[in-house]
């Protein structure tokens, strides 16, 4: 499941409250914690809360407890834009600091 259509389950107007913690997709829907997909004013289902566990009071054991309903796809890093132009830019400026440091000898 992608990040978009987690964003589906968010609890609310009846729907399923799902939450992704470290690529897994967990079923909070029955936990009364988890009304109407918010925990606590504090977390909303339908979003990856892993970075947010790592403050919480409880431990992830309590999260496992959950039903398994999925996995998180995350996508493939894509290639940074424009790398080759970052590598004529250096090129560039080196070569202009070996032209600058010949003429200023």
């Amino acid at each position: 499941m992608t990040r978009e259509e987690l964003a589906g389950y968010d609890g609310r107007e009846g729907r399923p409250a799902y939450v992704a913690v470290n690529g897994k997709i967990y079923d909070f829907t029955g936990s009364k914690l988890w009304a109407v997909g918010n925990h606590m004013q504090q977390h909303q289902a339908g979003q990856d809360l892993t970075e947010e566990l790592l403050s919480a009071p409880h431990v992830r054991a309590v999260v496992e407890r959950f039903p398994v309903v999925g996995q998180l796809e995350e996508l493939a890093p894509q290639p940074a834009a424009g790398g080759m132009g970052k590598w004529l830019l250096g090129a560039a400026l080196l070569a202009a600091a070996i032209v600058g440091f010949l003429l200023l000898r």
